[in-house]
C-alpha cells in the first residue's frame, strides 16, 4: 500500500492510498470520490507529462510519497 499526494495548485492537497499495481484510471476513480468530481474530468500529471488511464502507477514510477499535479477538464 502506498500513499500518493495530489496537489490541485489551488491550495488543496489530498493524500490517496492505493497500490502500485492500480491503473491511473482506478486511481482517478478513488480520487474522484474524495473530490466529488467525475473521474473523466480529472487530468493527472507527473513532471509535466499527462498520465494515461490504462498504465499502472508502478510503470510511471509512482511510489510512496510521490506528488502528482491535478487539473480539471
Amino acid at each position: 500500500m502506498i500513499e500518493v499526494t495530489v496537489n490541485d495548485r489551488l491550495g488543496k492537497k489530498i493524500k490517496v492510498k492505493c497500490l502500485e499495481d492500480d491503473t491511473v484510471g482506478d486511481f482517478k476513480k478513488v480520487l474522484s470520490l474524495q473530490l466529488g468530481a467525475l473521474p473523466t474530468k480529472i487530468v493527472l500529471q507527473k513532471g509535466g507529462s499527462v498520465l494515461k488511464d490504462h498504465i499502472t502507477l508502478g510503470d510511471y514510477e509512482i511510489h510512496n510519497d510521490t506528488n502528482l499535479e491535478l487539473y480539471y477538464m
